[in-house]
This record gives structure tokens, sequence and C-alpha cells, in this order.
């Protein structure tokens, strides 16, 4: 069945194709249609079940009310809770939200922003992987709202919501430290991203106060758990000596609680563990994990906050923002010296 147009409005009730299209965005009154003509409109748009087209709408007004939302992935508990508050604001707002995982592909990311161009989206709130600068660049100079949050771009000035990383990790290192561990390593994945180098050189700064030696094992990124968990039972068992492990997000810290049960190391008699990203996996393993708590409330309200604020004033002349907000450190169990 041949969707219907405008233009088969228009001839159907004998009316121009613009008075029906002021009718349908809602401008009649302002454009003195009469109401009799509005009426024939409504009513014979709602019998044959008539829906606009949405990108010919957001060309004529300039507007799509959709708000594009990358992120990492979308399927991890940190991302999918911020992303849910985040919809949620936005909806009671007028917006519509499409989320997207990318992988921390760059070429993906890329490719996705181009589609978000075309379909005309209103602003962007993405978790950045390397190497989008350009396309990041090109949308800021298209004076579209870009917010990026858990993590920054070298040289991109834009709205911009994180955690303070680096004291985050190290002030759970220095937890381990004032436990009495010595030997503790740090396991996480492979990045440039700013967030991993700063958890990165959070650890390395509590050891250094403390003249302790770094064991640090990098995991190339990935989504499967198989390869995630292979060189953290490799390291482990290579590194017998450990006393104390943390893990530098939640997934490698999911993976890293299956490895110790897998070879038999009990937490935490024979191994401490510290995670960065607290969520229900962690409270509800025995013995519970301590872990980093990201304030995902206030990274999601800060986000959604800065970016309605662009797309419903004229703040271009407004310089961008940067937050930083704080972590909580929720001590529990799997960090406590059992003193023999």
């Amino acid at each position: 069945m041949k969707k219907i147009s405008i233009a088969d409005i228009a001839r159907e009730l004998h009316v121009s194709k613009t008075t029906v299209s002021f009718i349908l965005n809602g401008r009649a009154e302002e454009k003195r249609i009469g109401r009799e003509v509005v009426e024939r409109v409504q009513k014979f748009i709602e019998e044959v079940g008539y829906r606009p087209n949405p990108l010919a709408q957001s060309l004529r007004t300039g507007k799509s009310n959709i708000i594009a939302l990358m992120v990492e992935d979308i399927s991890n508990p940190f991302f999918a809770s911020i992303a849910r508050l985040i919809e949620d604001r936005a909806y009671k707002n007028g917006y519509k939200i499409i989320y997207c995982s990318t992988d921390n592909d760059t070429v993906k990311t890329r490719d996705l922003i181009s589609m978000f161009r075309e379909r005309h989206v209103d602003g962007y709130i993405i978790a950045p992987p390397e190497g989008i600068e350009e396309e990041i660049s090109s949308l800021i100079k298209a004076k579209m709202p870009v917010v990026l949050f858990d993590r920054h771009l070298q040289n991109i000035s834009t709205d911009l919501v994180e955690i303070d990383n680096l004291f985050s990790t190290y002030n759970a290192t220095r937890h381990l430290i004032q436990q009495g561990f010595k030997k503790i390593a740090y396991i996480t994945f492979s990045s440039n991203q700013s967030q991993m180098l700063a958890r990165l050189e959070g650890y390395h700064k509590a050891l250094e106060e403390s003249a302790y030696k770094p064991f640090l094992k990098e995991i190339p990124f990935n989504q499967n758990d198989d390869l995630i968990t292979a060189p953290i039972a490799a390291f482990l068992k290579k590194n017998k000596n450990l006393d104390a492990v943390f893990f530098g997000t939640n997934h490698v810290g999911t993976c890293g609680l299956m490895v110790l049960t897998d070879i038999g190391i009990k937490v935490p008699s024979d191994l401490a563990v510290v995670s960065f990203d607290d969520y229900n996996v962690f409270k509800l393993h025995s013995p519970p994990v301590t872990a980093i708590a990201q304030p995902i409330e206030a990274i999601a309200d800060n986000v959604i906050t800065v970016l309605l604020n662009r797309l419903n004033t004229s703040s271009q002349h407004i310089s961008s923002q940067s937050i930083i907000l704080k972590t909580d450190l929720n001590i529990r169990a799997s960090s406590k010296m059992i003193k023999s």
C-alpha cells in the first residue's frame, strides 16, 4: 500500500500543500487557517492513519527532537544505567534517545556519527574512542551540541563530564597498602584513552610513595570473555607471589573473579581484590568485593542537563564546561588483610 503524502492529502481535500503542512506542524492559528479546514485535515489524517516523515519534518523545522547517545558498550552495567537515566530526563523534555555501541572502534564510530548527521539529530552525547577528533571538531564547527563523558579527547574543547580517575585508583591502591598488602597487581585493558591512562597513573603514584614494585597486566580490549580470562589466568599463574589485585574496569573485574574461582585462589586469604565500577555482581560475590563506585546518577544528570541547556538556549557564546565528579570507595571483605 502506497504511503500517503502531504500532496495526497492536499489533493484529496482541495487545499494547498502549504496549508496541510502548517496544520500538521501546529501553526494553523498563527497562519489564520480556518477552523473548518483544520478539522477537515485532522479528521482525514486520522481516518487514513497518516504519519509524517520524521526526516522531512526535521528538514522543515530544523529539529528532529532526537539525541544520539554513543557509548562503548550499551550492555555494560555502567553505561546501561547512565543511558536509562538520560533517556528518562530527555523524554520528559521532549527528546528521544538513539543508543549505539562503538565497541571502542574508531571506524565504526565515524560511520555512526555520519549516520546520525544524515538523520539530523539535534545533539550528541559521546563516550569517545580514540581517533575521532576530526569528526567531533566537525560537529562543533557545525554548531552541533556535543557533550563528552567518561573520557575526553586532547585538544577538543567541548562540554565534558567525567570523574577523578587518577585519585580514584590512587585512593583504592592506598587502601590496599594501608591494609598491609605490598605486592599489588593492576590488571586492565590496554588503552590510551584519557580515563584509562589516569587510572594507571593513580595506581603507579600510590606504589611509588611506598616504594613498592608495580605488577601490571594490560589486556587488548575485547568483548569476548575468553579473550580476557585467558591472559588473566596466565598472569596470575606466573605471579604466584602477589598478595592483592586491582581490576581496572568492571568487565575485567568480573572476568578476573571467574579466573580466581577456576584456579582455586581464595579471596582474600590468598589474594585481596579491588575493582573499578561497583555494581551488583561485586556486592553479591562471596566475599563481597571492594569497588570504586562512580556517581552514576550525578553523571547522567550533569550530562543531560548540559546538553538540554545547549539545545534550548542560544548558548553558542557560552564557553564549554568541564565537570569533574568524585567517586566512593566501597570497602568490603575482599580487600581486608586476614591476620594469621
